[in-house]
């Protein structure tokens, strides 16, 4: 199993919803931790805490729509740590609504945050990794990714494309010692995106608490692991079944009540 003590952590989405929970879980195996988001304020609000952990913490802003910014970003981070282990491609945008209602450039800023972003930065923290023949990328996707959400149609899009992804570059790099992993989490209570509707999922489709997204995290990296899906009812054979038949799988997301739980979230 994989020790965090020590190793080098780049998170991003650091300052709010899941992010600050993924850090603090990470802090306490005494990792330490470089906090990317656009939020400075918020991100120094969270380095506090973890410096009370006795780890390293940096605090990083940053606009990840911004290709220099993702460059110095990564640059900032091996000059202050000298390395970076572990990348936690954390941050997205959520962007939901009517597709046809959406502003063009609403659409293209999710595109660059959930999915260009993580490509960028794991392209510029490969070299490095793969010459020390060592590494962790670790993505967060969404359930979405697995089955897309109507009214969070270029959400679930970026989030598809992000695991598919990842699982290419896993497959591609299997033999370099870089690990990825992918982190499906389904609707998060208490913190984030969907918990600031304050409305409650679907009893069939269940939702997930913040920390066990934080000890998914984890658990990929020490063990390894190639994907998790967080949710407390089990949806993997639901997927598996919209794969088979995606006529069923609608069939099955309109009956379930998740094509009008979305509608009226977006209309609140």
């Amino acid at each position: 199993m994989k020790q965090l003590k020590d190793m080098a952590v780049l998170l991003t989405g650091g300052s709010r919803g899941i992010g600050p929970i993924v850090a603090e879980a990470l802090a306490k195996r005494g990792a330490n931790v470089a906090l990317a988001a656009r939020s400075e304020s918020g991100l120094r609000d969270v380095a506090t805490r973890l410096s009370k952990m006795g780890i390293k913490v940096s605090v990083m802003p940053v606009d990840l729509r911004q290709s220099s910014q993702r460059e110095n970003l990564v640059a900032d981070v091996l000059y202050k740590f000298g390395k970076i282990d572990i990348l936690v491609n954390n941050a997205g945008l959520e962007t939901e609504g009517a597709y046809v209602e959406l502003s063009w450039p609403a659409i293209i800023d999710t595109i660059e945050v959930n999915l260009t972003a993580p490509m960028a930065l794991t392209r510029l923290v490969l070299p490095e990794m793969l010459k020390r023949k060592e590494g962790h990328i670790v993505n967060i996707a969404s359930i979405a990714a697995k089955s897309g959400a109507p009214y969070a149609a270029v959400y679930s899009g970026t989030k598809a494309g992000l695991a598919e992804w990842t699982r290419a570059l896993r497959l591609e790099l299997a033999e370099t010692g870089v690990k990825f992993s992918t982190i499906f989490p389904g609707y998060v209570r208490e913190v984030g995106m969907f918990a600031k509707f304050g409305m409650q999922s679907p009893w069939i489709v269940g939702s997930c608490a913040p920390f066990h997204v934080a000890r998914a995290v984890v658990n990929a990296i020490e063990k390894g692991r190639a994907e998790r899906i967080i949710n407390s009812r089990p949806l993997r054979y639901s997927f598996m079944l919209n794969e088979l038949s995606p006529t069923i799988g609608d069939w099955l997301m309109r009956i379930s009540g998740i094509v009008d739980f979305q509608r009226r979230k977006v209309s609140k």
